[in-house]
């Protein structure tokens, strides 16, 4: 039976794995003497949390999410990805976050997320950014 936090458990093991620098060889023998399993895909989440609670006694510390901070890409259908590309490298000149996009979309459209714009509002947005940035002296 398959939960919905064994795959983000499974990801936190190989991304402490690497961040560790784990040999292959020293991971495998690290999992048999705490789990008797040789491969983490095998481990059910009880096992994966002992793995990690372990990976934590090492020094491993999970990296804190920036995503309530800074705001996340939104995830929107195909028609506006190209907008949602330029919007994203805008933002990265400017030095801001997706939550300044965001909060663009509220005031020209008082929609909440830019993802429930539809395609002349996102472009609306991405032309917004782009004066701004040729305002500020960024633009082409």
């Amino acid at each position: 039976m398959k939960t919905t936090h064994r795959p983000a458990l499974l990801a936190k093991v190989h991304i402490a794995r690497k961040e560790l620098a784990l040999q292959d060889d020293a991971y495998r023998a690290l999992l048999v003497q705490l789990t008797g399993k040789t491969s983490a895909k095998d481990l059910d989440e009880p096992a994966l949390e002992k793995v990690l609670a372990h990976f934590t006694k090492c020094g491993w510390q999970p990296a804190k999410s920036t995503a309530k901070k800074h705001g996340q890409r939104p995830q929107t259908v195909k028609s506006r990805q190209a907008y949602i590309g330029k919007i994203e490298a805008l933002l990265a000149d400017a030095g801001r976050h997706w939550s300044y996009a965001q909060a663009l979309a509220s005031r020209m459209f008082g929609v909440e997320k830019l993802e429930w714009c539809d395609d002349d509002q996102v472009r609306s947005v991405m032309v917004a950014l782009e004066i701004e940035a040729r305002r500020h002296g960024r633009g082409r």
